[in-house]
């Protein structure tokens, strides 16, 4: 999976490669992405290599290698001619059921990282924008993105480095999964109960103790309602 400024640059330099013959600069990459900075480059690039799009050659100025595609920009780099084998495999999607081109897909800001663990900062400056499918965002309010930093949510089928999407609310009920901020600046996902006066996070992890805090100490920023994971 990735996002839509990782997407955006991958194309960009694949377009460039193809034109040129060489990658762009990182001053280009810039500019054609409207950053400020060639900081959020460098975050893309490594990025995109660490989901094995590309390939940084070592001791060469600007040696960018595409290595794949996503099948939204052309499934392949320039220049790569598969070999396609024709079986006889029978379509074996149940009747009625509907294409994966035919679902409706939504998008929502990535807008950073929440611990499922000790609290660490969640939200960027910079958002990106995610594509989840249609379903995932009913009911009002605004929806966004975190990714999932940690393992104290694992017995909730919550992994580190799954991507939960979050409807934007200041309420919730017992058991409700949730986005909640301590203390006005730092944030966590965990499984929110109010006793009396007292708000209780409670992890999915047995190996990490509930938090039990006053309730002017908690603020809830949205609830949990779906889940993206990349294999």
């Amino acid at each position: 999976m990735l996002t839509k400024k990782q997407l955006d640059l991958l194309d960009f330099i694949n377009r460039r490669v193809a034109r040129d013959g060489v990658p762009p600069s990182f001053d280009e990459m810039k500019d054609a992405l409207d950053l400020r900075s060639k900081s959020g480059i460098h975050r893309l690039i490594t990025a995109l290599e660490e989901r094995g799009f590309i390939r940084r050659l070592a001791h060469r100025a600007r040696a960018i290698e595409i290595v794949k595609l996503p099948d939204s920009i052309g499934g392949k780099p320039a220049g790569f001619s598969p070999q396609v084998i024709d079986g006889d495999r029978p379509d074996s999607r149940p009747a009625g059921a509907q294409p994966v081109a035919d679902l409706h897909v939504s998008s929502v800001q990535l807008v950073g990282s929440i611990a499922a663990g000790e609290p660490i900062q969640a939200l960027n400056d910079n958002p990106d924008d995610i594509a989840v499918p249609g379903q995932m965002i009913s009911g009002k309010g605004r929806h966004y993105a975190l990714e999932v930093k940690g393992d104290s949510m694992i017995d909730a089928g919550i992994n580190d480095g799954d991507v939960v999407v979050i409807r934007e609310t200041s309420s919730a009920d017992n058991g409700d999964i949730v986005v909640a901020q301590i203390e006005g600046y730092e944030a966590t996902l965990k499984r929110f109960q109010r006793k009396g006066d007292m708000i209780v996070l409670e992890a999915a992890n047995p190996a990490y103790e509930p938090r039990i805090l006053p309730l002017g100490a908690v603020s809830v920023q949205g609830r949990l309602v779906g889940l993206i994971r990349t294999y």
